[in-house]
């Protein structure tokens, strides 16, 4: 979990740089923005995958209190009674 949350870390410290540099290119090359804005979208999907790795493991583990997700007969019983 720790590696996890190391990679967790530095992929949204790399979306927000490139990100950064994407979204304020001043005298870029049009090469040079497109890595930067691809380098970022690989920061923002490594750290969404990474943070609900987390966030998955601490519910697992009784670290984190488990979400408020009702059963699926529950919600199918709602579903038909029109409620949700």
């Amino acid at each position: 979990m720790k590696l996890i949350a190391i990679i967790n870390v530095i992929s949204w410290s790399g979306f927000w740089a490139f990100g950064f540099l994407a979204l304020s290119a001043d005298g870029f090359t049009e090469a040079q923005i497109v890595t930067s804005a691809l380098l970022a979208a690989a920061g923002l999907f490594t750290g969404l995958i990474a943070y609900l790795s987390l966030a998955q493991s601490a519910e697992q583990s009784g670290y984190a209190k488990e979400s408020n997700q009702i059963s699926a007969v529950d919600r199918n019983r709602a579903q038909q009674q029109g409620s949700i």
